[in-house]
């Protein structure tokens, strides 16, 4: 079991930037595959970005990709999520998720999830 708390979120103005942070409470952080999922109002949960236990290996939606990036510290048990160009498309609330399994492709991610998640965290991006 793991416990993941965001923090970051905010208001911003399209084309700014916000770091979300998630810190996970599990001394075993490294062996979680972690993600980023968010939802928007009305809409469902969508898969943002995912990054393997190493760390060498991340995947991205074609929606943020070039402009999001996914990041993890070991020694913090983190895991950041940077972004930048923000549009007022990406307002939502963003969720922090870790799975047990291997790294796998990020079609799986959408359409299964991750095991554990976050309570997360709002990201207003005003035009």
């Amino acid at each position: 079991q793991v416990q993941l708390v965001e923090s970051g979120g905010g208001l911003v103005q399209a084309g700014g930037s916000l770091r979300l942070s998630c810190v996970a409470s599990a001394s075993t952080f490294s062996s979680y595959v972690m993600g980023w999922f968010r939802q928007a109002p009305g809409k469902e949960r969508e898969f943002v970005t995912a990054i393997s236990r190493s760390g060498k290996i991340t995947s991205y939606a074609d929606s943020v990709k070039g402009r999001f990036t996914i990041s993890r510290d070991t020694a913090k048990n983190t895991v950041y999520l940077q972004m930048s160009t923000l549009k007022p498309e990406d307002t939502a609330v963003y969720y922090c998720a870790a799975d047990r399994s291997p790294y796998s492709t990020s079609d799986n991610y959408r359409a299964r999830g991750m095991d554990y998640w976050g309570k997360g965290t709002l990201v207003t991006v005003s035009s």
